[in-house]
């Protein structure tokens, strides 16, 4: 039988819970320079320019969606709260450990490689507050606009000594046409591909699976697009088990012995999450 490399590694991806579809491209700038122009999302919030992702790292997972931002139940959410309610160190530590990570992502067109079409770019907070700034800045505005947008100049180096790369962004120059020809244009639009292709979202299921995995110290598994573990209430008693026993020592921290100031409470678990989320 003859092997398809393409198609285990569409496999793999899959089992991973990464899954990239025919039309979703992403690209992967290396050290150097490159021209690209952002194209507008067709499903982003209204009146943002760029789609948000908040991601759970846990294991070996490429990266798990986090429910709780499509409103959906978020078994990782619920014991980041029940460990940061318990008023312990080590629960804190651990809570924070467990938050979700945000990733932002913009269709772009890269110039010398326009044969190619859309292609998506993943990145992190200070390449995005640098692109979301050129929109209030009085010199640029509306840098999505087809025909008085601008093309962003993306500059990548490799400092030595540092593990990631820097990524600098600039906006130059004067305002420019996506492209000289509309039939252009328009098909570059209508082939800006749907964020939601890119990732699946994970059952409740799976995610208890890899969560219980992870805090027990074994190996995480990747949980298939099929769900193996459907209907496994083993692994819901295993999580409630482990959040019951963070709810029973649930108790205010203690002061040091040097402390005799009286220990200030959160009216809410909302207000303490709040702080936690905000804690660098």
């Amino acid at each position: 039988m003859a092997v398809d490399l393409e198609a285990i590694r569409r496999r793999m991806a899959e089992l991973s819970g990464v899954k990239k579809t025919s039309n979703v491209q992403l690209w992967k700038p290396g050290v150097g320079e490159y021209k690209i122009r952002c194209l507008p999302w067709k499903n982003s919030v209204e009146g943002q320019p760029f789609v948000e992702r908040w991601f759970y790292y846990i294991g070996n997972n490429a990266g798990i969606l986090a429910p709780k931002q499509f409103g959906k139940p978020d078994p990782i959410d619920d014991l980041i709260r029940k460990l940061y309610s318990s008023g312990k160190p080590d629960d804190r530590t651990l809570a924070k450990q467990l938050q979700s990570k945000m990733r932002a992502y913009a269709p772009v067109i890269v110039r010398g490689q326009e044969d190619k079409g859309p292609m998506v770019w993943s990145f992190g907070k200070i390449v995005y507050q640098r692109l979301l700034s050129f929109f209030i800045d009085e010199d640029y505005g509306d840098i999505l606009d087809p025909n008085e947008g601008f093309d962003l100049k993306v500059t990548i180096t490799q400092p030595p000594g540092k593990q990631f790369q820097d990524t600098v962004v600039d906006c130059k120059g004067r305002p420019t046409k996506i492209h000289d020809d509309p039939t252009m244009v328009k098909k570059w639009m209508d082939s800006v591909p749907n964020i939601d292709d890119m990732y699946r979202l994970k059952s409740r299921e799976e995610i208890e699976t890899i969560l219980n995995a992870w805090l027990n110290g074994d190996v995480v598994p990747n949980v298939s697009d099929e769900g193996t573990t459907r209907g496994n209430t083993q692994v819901r008693e295993s999580l409630d088990d482990i959040i019951d026993d963070v709810k029973s020592v649930a108790k205010p921290p203690k002061p040091s012995v040097d402390d005799t100031a009286p220990v200030s409470r959160k009216q809410t678990l909302d207000e303490a999450f709040e702080d936690l989320m905000n804690d660098d």
